[in-house]
């Protein structure tokens, strides 16, 4: 199994889903070439290990929600580190972190959207350290739209908040700077989903390079610490992408003190 090869790649044997994986790159695979996008080679791979992150995250949260509907009302941990737990103390931190950013009030608020951003960014990222699996976020696809998402959130929220006059801020604190504050501001938000988007990218791509590389040099041991590295490497992208996305959303709900 090569470095981009994975358990899906079996399915390959199988006609139906040469029919279907053909029908799938007519339907959206890219065609047309410029500049650094050049030939691809399209694989629903990603997509099924998406699937994959995807059926992790409800499991748990199932296994969460069983908890929370126990005669104990998920007040008596387990004895035992289980997967209820661990979602319950991952939930636990993530509300901490989004409540000391936003303030209570805006935690409640925008938890739901940052705790789904949580886990899909790092069992996303924590899947490709798996063998015989590849990260999801490894691709411009996914990140480009979890970035966009961030994206319209940010200025919905916005507008929901302040009305039109949240278009304001792009104006700078008067119009005599209008001018020059609106290009700057609006070269600044058109770059946070690719800024967002290609650096989850590229340390995915590079983490995960580094361990397939020892990896194929040394299966036994020697990988073993860049693995770690890696666990590590994919937490702090996970937290990066939330922080920056509290960032961007507190900055558009916020109120000017006069």
């Amino acid at each position: 199994m090569g470095e981009h090869g994975t358990w899906f790649d079996y399915l390959n044997r199988f006609s139906w889903w040469q029919t279907i994986n053909e029908k799938a790159e007519h339907a959206f695979g890219r065609g047309w070439k410029a500049m650094a996008f050049q030939e691809s080679h399209f694989t629903l791979t990603p997509v099924l290990v998406a699937l994959v992150v995807l059926a992790f995250v409800v499991y748990g949260g199932l296994k969460f929600r069983a908890g929370l509907a126990a005669a104990d009302g998920g007040l008596v941990p387990p004895r035992k580190m289980n997967l209820r737990n661990f979602f319950e103390v991952m939930t636990e931190s993530v509300y901490g972190m989004v409540e000391g950013a936003m303030g209570e009030k805006n935690a409640r608020r925008f938890f739901s959207l940052v705790a789904t951003l949580w886990c899909w960014v790092l069992f996303g990222n924590l899947i490709g350290l798996v063998p015989g699996f590849v990260s999801p976020n490894d691709t411009l696809k996914t990140n480009l739209a979890l970035a966009l998402v961030v994206f319209f959130a940010t200025h919905i929220y916005g507008v929901k908040e302040h009305g039109l006059a949240y278009f304001k801020h792009f104006l700078g604190p008067s119009l005599a700077l209008a001018p020059l504050m609106l290009p700057i501001e609006l070269v600044s938000h058109l770059a946070r989903p690719v800024s967002l988007s290609l650096r989850l990218m590229g340390n995915m791509i590079a983490d995960h390079k580094v361990v397939f590389s020892f990896f194929a040099l040394v299966p036994l041991l020697v990988p073993l610490p860049f693995m770690i590295l890696g666990l590590l490497i994919c937490l702090v992208q996970a937290i990066v992408f939330c922080t920056l996305t509290m960032v961007y959303l507190s900055m558009a709900v916020e109120h000017e003190e006069h």
